[in-house]
Parts: C-alpha cells; sequence; structure tokens
C-alpha cells in the first residue's frame, strides 16, 4: 500500500494536466493547481475504520496528501482539533446543534499550521533550499516555524499593520522578515518580485498547489467527528478563502471514495463589511470578484481585498447551494465577547465573525432550528491583544484595606 495516492496536479479552468514531482506553480493558464489522487484504487486499499488505528494528526490521511515518502514529513502533531458544542451560544440564536472547530489549539496558534505542514514538507520532498511569500501574518508565522524545521531558508513580507505577536513569531523562527506600508496585495507585489529575482519558491497563497491539501484536512475531520456524517452548513471566514476551496475539495473526495452521501454541507463565505469582496460578487451572481479598494477590519486575516482563488471560492458556494455574508465591526466584537462569556473561548476576531454570520443567518431563517452548523474558529484571541478593550475596576493599594 502506497503512502500517497496522489497521481498528478490539475487546473480547474483549462484541465491542463502537470507532474507532482516537479517544482509546479500556476498554470500556463494563470490558474491555481490542484492535487488529483487515485481515488479507485485507494477505495480499494483503504476503508474509514482504518482510521482507527492511527494518530490524532492531520497525518492520519496520509493517502489522501501529496507527500510521497514518510521521511519528507515535517509534524508539529499539527489536527484533530476539538469539534465543541456551543451549548450557550446555541441557546442565545436558537441553533441547539451549533458547534465550532477550534483551531486555537494548533502548532503557531492558528490553521495556518495545517497548510504549512503540508506546504513545506512537500517543498522539501521538492528539494526547496528557499521560499518567499506574502501574508496577514499566521501563515507567515505558521511557515517561518515549519521552514525552521526543515532547514528552509523563508522570506516573508507582512503589512506594517499586522499583528505584532505574528511578527515576533517570524523573526524568532530566523526567517527573513520585510515590513511594508500597506496591504497583503502590496505584500503580494513584492513578494512576485522576490521570486522573480531571486528564484525562490513562491508559496504565496495557491502559487503553490500543496496549502490547501493541508487546510482541507478541516473537512475530513469534521465529518469523522461526527461520525461520518455531514453538518447542514459550515461557515468559513473567507480572505484567500484557501480553508473553504480545501474543505469542498475534501468533502468531494470523501463522496468519491463513498464514505459520505450525496448531501454536502451549505458553505458560507463569512467576510468583513470592510473588505466584502465575495459576498459582492455573491449578490451579483459573479464567478469572480472585484479587487476591493480601501480595505480595512480588525479580523485581520480576511483583509484580502482579491483573492487568486476567488472563482474557486464562489464555485464551492453555488455547487453547495451556500451563501456569502458580510458583518460589521461591531457585530464581530460582540461576537468574540460573548463567544467568551457564554463558552468560555477566546476566539480570534476571524473566528468571532462566523458566529456574527450565523445570527445573521439564524434571524433570516436562512438557518433552521434543528439544523447542525459549523462554525470554525481559525486561531486563538490572545494572538490579537489589541482588538479587545480591558474593562476593569482600578485599586488604589494606599487606601484599600486588607
Amino acid at each position: 500500500m502506497k503512502y500517497s495516492y496522489i497521481s498528478h496536479l490539475e487546473c480547474p479552468k483549462c484541465r491542463k494536466e502537470f507532474s507532482y514531482k516537479l517544482v509546479q506553480q500556476l498554470c500556463v493558464c494563470g490558474s491555481p493547481l490542484l492535487v488529483q489522487y487515485d481515488l479507485d484504487n485507494l477505495t480499494k486499499d483503504l476503508t474509514k475504520e482504518d482510521l482507527k488505528k492511527r494518530t490524532n494528526t492531520l497525518w492520519r490521511y496520509h493517502e489522501l496528501l501529496p507527500v510521497v515518502e514518510e521521511d519528507n514529513i515535517l509534524t508539529l502533531k499539527e489536527g484533530m482539533t476539538p469539534l465543541l458544542p456551543l451549548k450557550g451560544i446555541g441557546e442565545v440564536l436558537q441553533l441547539p446543534s451549533l458547534l465550532l472547530k477550534d483551531e486555537g489549539l494548533i502548532p503557531s496558534g492558528s490553521f495556518k499550521a495545517r497548510g504549512a505542514a503540508v506546504g513545506v514538507s512537500k517543498a522539501k520532498e521538492l528539494g526547496v533550499k528557499e521560499l518567499a511569500m506574502p501574508t496577514n501574518g499566521n501563515a507567515g508565522a505558521a511557515w517561518s516555524l515549519y521552514c525552521a524545521k526543515a532547514g528552509i531558508k523563508a522570506h516573508i513580507v507582512m503589512p506594517l499593520d499586522a499583528p505584532d505577536i505574528t511578527r515576533k513569531e517570524v523573526s524568532i523562527s530566523g526567517a527573513a522578515l520585510y515590513l511594508v506600508n500597506g496591504l497583503i496585495s502590496d505584500a503580494g507585489k513584492i513578494t512576485a518580485k522576490m521570486v522573480k529575482d531571486n528564484d525562490y519558491y513562491d508559496a504565496s497563497t495557491l502559487k503553490e498547489p500543496y496549502r490547501i491539501e493541508g487546510k482541507k484536512t478541516m473537512g475530513y475531520e469534521i465529518v469523522e467527528q461526527l461520525d461520518w456524517e455531514v453538518p447542514d452548513v459550515i461557515l468559513y471566514p473567507t480572505g484567500g478563502g484557501v480553508g473553504l476551496i480545501g474543505i469542498y475539495k475534501a468533502l468531494l473526495e470523501l463522496q468519491s471514495l463513498g464514505w459520505i452521501d450525496k448531501q454536502l454541507p451549505r458553505l458560507v463565505a463569512v467576510q468583513a463589511e470592510g473588505c466584502a469582496p465575495i459576498v459582492k460578487a455573491f449578490n451579483e451572481g459573479k464567478e469572480e470578484s472585484e479587487f476591493w479598494s480601501n480595505s480595512t477590519t480588525k479580523a485581520f486575516g480576511i483583509n484580502v481585498p482579491k483573492a487568486l482563488g476567488d472563482f474557486l471560492v464562489l464555485h464551492g458556494i453555488y455547487e453547495t447551494n451556500g451563501c456569502a455574508v458580510a458583518v460589521s465591526e461591531v457585530e464581530i466584537e460582540q461576537a468574540q465577547k460573548l463567544t467568551a462569556e457564554k463558552e468560555g473561548l477566546y476566539i480570534c476576531p476571524e473566528g468571532a465573525a462566523t458566529i456574527a454570520a450565523a445570527k445573521i443567518l439564524r434571524e433570516s431563517n436562512w438557518l433552521e432550528e434543528d439544523e447542525t452548523v459549523v462554525c470554525l474558529n481559525t486561531g486563538v484571541g490572545i494572538k490579537y491583544p489589541e482588538t479587545v478593550e480591558v474593562t476593569a475596576t482600578y485599586l488604589d493599594k494606599e487606601s484599600f484595606t486588607y
């Protein structure tokens, strides 16, 4: 039995095929490439019952991941994060089967560790020595740490106002950190020049095919944790949208394996009102988004004015009868506070956006009371200390009686 059943890379637009044995970036038509597997033969060799004996990391699904040789795997035991019932919030929203996939409990403190674990492992297998990428913070932090473990030099370009903690993660790992007074789109332009001038491996979102393979394992885990039943709805905070694309890809693969039925969850892309290109495109029935000028939101990870894979995000939404929702900064704040007060969970602003969106969709009856709804919390809240104002009573030690 093979360790990986990877067969080839394929362009979702022109269907051109590429070898996984060579470094590949975008298709000649400019589209991201997607990894394909020999699912027919895998169906004969693997059952979902086989997974019960395996380690609780994302590598339990190694046949459906792109690393061919086990020796090339770099792991910090990422994956199998908890799927938590939100009883308190469920009562407030009248959603008794509301669940949270909590990615805060993963190496580097965010779900970006999934993409980094698989992406860096494959880069190592391909012989990559140096890579470059733009980031809003968490991806750069995760890739820097995994690159340190792999012995790969990382060059990370980050907006100046990215969370300070993520800067420190990059810096302490030994990666080269570049700060730009601009947005992720500006960091992307600088990265492109670095790649061209220095022949670095371009690890930008969807410009290499393997980050998505790490992210898709969230979809496998959600279904496995629900005893191979799919939820009715999955809400995902959407910037570059790799996680949503990956979850949709995972669900299709599970269908092909015969491990789930034909009914897929409705996928919901959640964005902030200050940066909502996917929501605008969805509302207009378009297949691609337009660049969102002057974008801003405290949910920094979803401040992406134009995603390279926007057409894949929108395709996943349309094909599952899902939708796209924008939430306000106030609604994000309120949802973050509600989650801490009702559930004892300090989630990141991006994760809080999905709770806020669930509230909006429940009030409009798009979500029904008896449905199983999964919200994705993509990181731990303590990585964003500046987004929360402290409420306290200050005591004067001189006048206070002990």
